[in-house]
């Protein structure tokens, strides 16, 4: 073990390692964490130029556990955790699986990452548990990670890449969660079925009482779609439109060396799914592959067709909706929503919305009966990794909305 750093005060807000260890047990995690907090305090020059105590605070308003299936998720999860050190400081675990056969063993790296907020106050710390477990060990992650929490604090899981849901090992993870943090867009495949049982987690849990929060990245970045398109019908000669929907058009950005039966689509159904959620829409026909048209030659197809899109309907009362998800070639990443759009119809009067977005900015554009009406961009700059995290560690409760839309978007998919 080390006390890490230069004794001198770090950048004023600028995380600075003070504290590493390594041990091989649960016990020892324990003991390398007291002495953290029973080492000598910090000093660093006072104005004077005399030694002036500077005394590390330990700090943590929850804590935050994340299941790495792999080495190097588990290090860009921990870089992204770091940036939040002064303003979300937390008990961090770090854990991970590795030689499932071999016998039982554990390794933990143990750190205490500060952050001075300001020239004149102490420095806040937070633990931070690098965890590698292997044999019988590292498939029981729970058993690991539940003496380490600290308690009366919220849990909050994140699990990168694609979590098991509906496995022991998740169930046993989430009963002792408040927040589980997921990003539906890096599942890998088409991600459908993660997502249908990510809806039976969250139904599961809302049925035997228990509040588990879901945060999914992937929704979380919408949110400047959903309020340009919200936007776009505070219009008062467009707002009666919303009672006349009939198409629903989202299309995604697909590569033509790249199976589309394999390009994640979960991005644009969480689209469908929040409209269908806020217009009291419920789904009669989940999504299914268009049939093609008998009449077109295969041989004469256009080379840039990347297959059938998917299609299905929505109901509003008596009224229904068509719903179509549809590729296109283009060179951003697979998934990645280009355009959402919104066909109407109200007493003989048709209206088109079409929604796109760029680095910065979402864009409108609106069609009524033949005519254009003024664009309208809303700037709205894509969030970072870091952005999205904050954002969901500062979320208090289940957020209804993100429930009904993952509801509804989780019905979209076939059984």
């Amino acid at each position: 073990m080390e006390e890490i750093g230069n004794p001198d005060a770090p950048a004023i807000g600028q995380p600075i390692l003070r504290w590493s260890s390594r041990t091989n047990s649960l016990a020892g995690i324990e003991a390398e964490l007291a002495k953290v907090w029973s080492s000598t305090p910090l000093t660093t020059a006072g104005d004077d130029g005399a030694p002036e105590r500077r005394i590390a605070a330990r700090t943590s308003v929850l804590n935050l556990v994340v299941i790495a299936r792999q080495p190097e998720i588990g290090e860009r999860a921990a870089a992204v955790i770091r940036m939040l050190t002064g303003r979300h400081p937390s008990r961090t675990l770090i854990v991970s699986s590795a030689d499932p056969d071999g016998p039982s063993w554990l390794d933990a790296h143990i750190q205490a990452h500060c952050v001075l907020p300001r020239a004149d106050a102490a420095e806040t710390c937070a633990e931070f548990i690098d965890l590698v477990a292997g044999g019988e060990t590292g498939r029981h992650v729970a058993a690991i990670v539940a003496p380490l929490l600290v308690h009366d604090l919220p849990v909050t899981v994140w699990w990168p890449g694609d979590p098991p849901l509906g496995t022991r090992q998740a169930r046993d993870m989430l009963d002792m969660a408040d927040r589980l943090v997921v990003d539906g867009s890096h599942w890998s495949g088409n991600g459908l079925e993660r997502l249908r049982a990510l809806a039976r987690v969250v139904a599961s849990h809302q049925a035997s009482g228990d509040s588990l929060a879901v945060s999914d990245f992937a929704m979380i970045r919408q949110s400047r779609w959903r309020e340009a398109i919200a936007s776009s019908f505070d219009r008062p000669e467009l707002r009666p439109f919303l009672t006349g929907l009939t198409d629903i058009t989202v299309r995604y950005a697909a590569h033509h060396e790249t199976d589309t039966d394999g390009t994640n689509l979960i991005k644009p159904l969480y689209h469908v799914g929040w409209l269908a959620s806020r217009l009291d829409m419920v789904v009669t026909e989940p999504l299914r592959p268009a049939v093609a048209n008998p009449e077109v030659d295969p041989a004469e197809s256009d080379p840039e067709d990347l297959g059938p899109p998917l299609v299905g309907e929505l109901r509003a009362g008596r009224r229904r909706v068509r719903i179509s998800i549809s590729p296109l070639a283009s060179t951003m990443p697979p998934g990645t929503t280009l355009t959402v759009e919104l066909a109407a119809r109200r007493r003989g009067v048709d209206l088109a919305v079409v929604v796109s977005a760029e680095a910065d900015a979402v864009l409108v554009h609106a069609t009524l009966d033949g005519r254009e009406m003024p664009v309208r961009r809303f700037m709205a700059p894509r969030r970072t990794e870091v952005e999205l995290l904050a954002e969901t560690v500062e979320s208090v409760g289940v957020d209804p909305v993100a429930v009904a839309a993952l509801f509804a978007a989780a019905d979209l998919v076939p059984a």
